[in-house]
């Protein structure tokens, strides 16, 4: 059963190759927000993970942030993800996301994910190959 209220935190230190420079969402060294949003897809599916059977997994459908501060190279950010709500056929979970810096916060916003079979989504993903 998935949990409300359960927690997953990742953290990694700001490199160049996470700057909005290096992806193109900006011309400054500074962490990027793709890599941010990213970094809170990542807490969120992790953490749903752990929850579902095997041939699961979960899709990321909406994402609502905001980035507040700017973060330098060479600086450790982390990111939280925590389950708010479950819906109740048990496919569409919400989560809490938020975001710090060494020196505070610098993100926060929601962001759902729709629990999937692998294989199926997969298929389906394919058959548009198919002319």
């Amino acid at each position: 059963m998935i949990m409300i209220g359960t927690r997953c935190q990742l953290e990694q230190v700001v490199t160049e190759e996470l700057t909005a420079a290096n992806i193109g969402s900006g011309l400054l060294p500074v962490f990027g927000t793709p890599y941010m949003a990213a970094m809170m897809e990542n807490a969120a599916q992790t953490l749903l993970q752990a929850f579902l059977e095997e041939g699961k997994g979960s899709v990321g459908t909406h994402l609502d942030i905001s980035h507040d501060a700017p973060t330098p190279i060479g600086m450790k950010v982390w990111c939280e993800a925590e389950i708010t709500a479950v819906s109740e056929n048990g496919k569409i979970i919400d989560f809490a996301v938020k975001a710090w810096d060494e020196k505070g916060p610098i993100s926060s916003g929601t962001h759902q994910r729709a629990v999937i079979s692998n294989e199926r989504f997969l298929a389906k993903c394919n058959a548009k190959l198919e002319g």
